[in-house]
């Protein structure tokens, strides 16, 4: 699998390093679409990893309307602490490798924010 950056100026690999809580993580995937039953099951078994880890909190997985072929998961953890150990992970790491040839991420972390009048953070 590629990973490519969300915004190039700050990748997830400098995202990791900030101490932040809660974090999400959003990660749009894009590949052939005859890829897509191995990404499931990639992603399946990613998935089942990160939630016995500590800070793990949820995920969910979208598959985008329409004949193009993208993924888009959502994933909250405690901390982005949490989350850089269980990415980091070197059982995590290689599972990265089961992923389709065709498979390209784009993860980025986010923290909810207030806005005055429309959601709270």
């Amino acid at each position: 699998m590629q990973f490519r950056p969300m915004d190039p100026t700050f990748p997830i690999d400098h995202q990791l390093g900030i101490e932040a809580s809660p974090v999400v993580l959003i990660n749009l995937f894009t590949l052939d679409k005859k890829d897509e039953a191995a990404l499931i099951k990639a992603w399946t078994d990613d998935a089942q990893f990160m939630q016995r880890q500590p800070g793990y909190i949820s995920t969910q997985l979208h598959r985008a309307i329409g004949d193009g072929c993208a993924y888009l998961n959502y994933a909250v953890w405690e901390s982005n602490a949490t989350f850089r150990a269980a990415f980091t992970h070197p059982e995590f790491q290689s599972k990265l490798s089961h992923y389709p040839s065709s498979s390209v991420a784009w993860p980025h972390l986010f923290q909810k924010i207030a806005v005055t009048g429309v959601c709270v953070a």
